[in-house]
């Protein structure tokens, strides 16, 4: 399983990178990052439906 953050519409809030530390960073741009492959499914999934802007994408 993978995680994709569509920079376009990242925000930059950090809520993924707080409910799945494992599978998301903050880049250097100050918007989040997918670390693959997935560790947590069940936590990607979640901070996929977390995201305030809809900027992620598990598959």
């Amino acid at each position: 399983m993978t995680a994709t953050v569509d920079k376009d519409t990242c925000i930059g809030c950090g809520m993924c990178t707080g409910i799945a530390p494992d599978d998301f960073e903050m880049g250097d741009d100050g918007l989040a990052e997918a670390k693959n492959p997935v560790s947590d499914e069940a936590a990607a999934k979640e901070a996929a439906e977390s995201c305030p802007v809809s900027a992620i994408t598990v598959e």
